[in-house]
């Protein structure tokens, strides 16, 4: 078991920036990738940011420019650095680790932290 805990949620205005960060803890081996989604109030989750073997990454094209993913292998962190926030960025954003476990794979969740941003 993976266990994730998400933090630096807040409220911010359009055009501030935030930094959430995610520390994994519990089973940590064999991870794939790491990862942020979030999910604005009516709207399905979605992938914000992943970050494969600590190098690979790929960004939803409405964060591409603003938003950065890192990791820490050492430290079992993810961190998202998001920057020139828009009120559209509101939502819950999710932290997930995605571990593999022969002959398949173990996605993990964190509870969320929420990120409102005023226009």
């Amino acid at each position: 078991q993976v266990q994730l805990v998400e933090s630096g949620g807040g409220l911010v205005q359009a055009g501030g920036s935030l930094r959430l960060s995610c520390a994994a803890s519990g089973s940590i081996f064999n991870i794939l990738g790491m990862g942020w989604y979030r999910q604005a109030p009516g709207k399905q989750r979605e992938l914000v940011a992943f970050i494969t073997s600590g190098v690979s990454t790929n960004y939803a094209d409405s964060v591409k420019g603003r938003f950065t993913i890192s990791s820490d292998n050492a430290k079992n962190t993810v961190d998202l650095q998001m920057n020139s926030l828009k009120p559209e960025d509101t939502g819950v954003y999710y932290c997930s680790v995605v571990q593999r476990l022969l002959p398949s794979v173990q996605t993990y969740w964190g509870k969320g932290t929420l990120v409102t941003v005023s226009s």
